[in-house]
Order: C-alpha cells, then sequence, then structure tokens
C-alpha cells in the first residue's frame, strides 16, 4: 500500500460536480492498494500517518501530528500509484489491487484513521474526481508499507 501525504492548508474534491469532501488544515493523502496488500498495511500507513510529527510547534520546529493541532484528513483511493513505468512510456497498472479488495482496503484504512482523527473526509471510490488541495510547505511524503520492514539506509 502506497500513500503520498501532503500537508495542506486545505483541500476538497468535486465528482460530478458536487462537493463530496472539503476539509481544513491537515493532510491530503493518496492511497494506492497494491495486489498482495492486508489489513496490516493499512493499520500501519494509518498509524504511521496519524502519528507523523511534520506540523509546526511554537518553536517553528516539525514537532506536532495531525492530531496535536486537531486537523483533517482527505484520503482519495488512487490506483495509479501502483504504476509501473519500467518499460516503455504507457504505465501498466497490473499491480494495482482488484477493485473490490482495494476499496475494502481503502475503507478500512479510513476507519483506522477515524479512529484517531476526528474529521476524515474522503472521494469516491473508481469516480472521476477533481482534487484540489492549497499546499502548506510544501511537506509532501511518501510511504510505502512494503518498506516497513526493511532496514535503514545508511548514508
Amino acid at each position: 500500500m502506497i500513500a503520498v501525504v501532503s500537508r495542506v492548508s486545505s483541500a476538497s474534491v468535486v465528482v460530478s460536480e458536487e462537493t463530496v469532501a472539503d476539509t481544513r488544515r491537515g493532510f491530503l493523502v493518496l492511497l494506492g492498494v497494491v495486489e498482495g496488500d492486508k489489513e496490516a498495511d493499512a493499520e500501519y500507513l494509518a498509524g504511521k500517518i496519524t502519528a507523523l510529527r511534520v506540523f509546526e510547534d511554537d518553536a517553528a520546529k516539525m514537532n506536532l501530528s495531525i492530531t496535536d493541532i486537531g486537523g483533517a484528513m482527505t484520503v482519495v483511493s488512487n490506483f495509479t500509484l501502483a504504476a509501473d513505468t519500467r518499460r516503455g512510456n504507457r504505465p501498466s497498472f497490473s499491480n494495482a489491487a482488484e477493485p473490490v479488495e482495494a476499496n475494502s482496503l481503502y475503507e478500512f484504512f479510513c476507519e483506522k484513521c477515524r479512529a484517531v482523527v476526528c474529521d476524515v473526509q474522503t472521494g469516491v471510490f473508481r469516480a472521476d474526481m477533481e482534487v484540489s488541495s492549497v499546499g502548506d510547505g510544501p511537506v509532501t511524503i511518501i510511504i510505502d508499507s512494503a518498506q516497513r520492514n526493511q532496514p535503514r539506509r545508511k548514508d
């Protein structure tokens, strides 16, 4: 499972000219479910994202989490995060989970986030969405649950 987490001043999602999500300061999370992902992947990402300390404290240091600031989340399912671009110029999406399984894990992820963050809004699974955000920073972090057990690279 892959998440692109952006710290935002606001985020919104429009589907068929109807606003389905509209949040204030917090995170915009694009979530890609990859074939073979399990609930453990969703739990890991939800725990990691809701605990990320990327909001500034009184000393202007990134030291606060989304819960510390009372922030909100907009979560958008995005199968294109599973793209394989190693061959040619047309991405392959064969690594993306099948829609039924992907939606189940997407919903599970959102519920895990809602257990920690009060305001978690979502896009519409498999819909054509207009996603807007006002970046704050910018701060954008990519988290891949497949890397959680890999040793940290030493620089």
